[in-house]
This record gives C-alpha cells, sequence and structure tokens, in this order.
C-alpha cells in the first residue's frame, strides 16, 4: 500500500504541475515571473486546470484510505491500484473532451474509493 500512495503522490505531481508546466512552456517570461496577472489559457490548458482540480476533491480521500488501510492491515492495493490506473486514464480523456467515457471513468474511480472505505468499517 505504501507504494499505492507513493504512486498518487507522483500522479498529482504529475498532473497538477508537469503537465501545466509543460503546455505553458511557450510562455518561459510568465513561467518564471511571480505570475501576478495569468496570460489568457488554451482550452487545452483550461480543460487541465480542470481536471487537476477534480483530482484534488478525490486525492485526500484516496490518501486517507490508503493509509488507514496501512494501520488496519487491509489489504486494498487492488481497488487502490484500480483507482491510480483509471485516474491516469481520465486525464487525457478530460484534455481532448472525451466527454461520456471520462464520466464513466470517474464514476468508476468513485467507486473504488467506494469500495475502499466499506472493506475499512
Amino acid at each position: 500500500m505504501t507504494m499505492m500512495i507513493m504512486y498518487g503522490l507522483l500522479l498529482m505531481l504529475v498532473q497538477l504541475w508537469l503537465i501545466p508546466a509543460g503546455l505553458g512552456i511557450g510562455n518561459p517570461k510568465y513561467m518564471i515571473s511571480s505570475r501576478d496577472t495569468p496570460p489568457e489559457q488554451s482550452l487545452l490548458q483550461q480543460r487541465v486546470a480542470r481536471a487537476g482540480a477534480n483530482l484534488l476533491e478525490s486525492i485526500p480521500a484516496y490518501l486517507v484510505l490508503c493509509v488507514l488501510a496501512v494501520i488496519q492491515g487491509v489489504d486494498l492495493s487492488q481497488a487502490a491500484l484500480a483507482w491510480l490506473v483509471l485516474r491516469v486514464i481520465y486525464i487525457p480523456c478530460y484534455m481532448f473532451g472525451i466527454i461520456y467515457v471520462r464520466s464513466l471513468i470517474w464514476g468508476a474511480s468513485l467507486a473504488c474509493l467506494v469500495y475502499m472505505a466499506v472493506q475499512l468499517v
């Protein structure tokens, strides 16, 4: 489970910092500034920001459930891995506007969290 926690944190790093930085690489002046006045964002950058906000809503529950699984000695590694895989797939679905599949993936990732929570009760 410790690796699932580390992979979740890696997902945060990639989705919240590396992808947005990569998309903003065309504006190095802004990237090195104090970022007081953000430039206009492309549609892709806006989608990445919204997908990141969505991750911020679910990653705390994921991390808490993983830590509780470690404390209680409950093996939730399959559900945790499924959540991670679904969240990784969610990123390009959101970026490229694949709406119905994205919603199904989001629902399945939520189901993973519910399953993890039920297993800990």
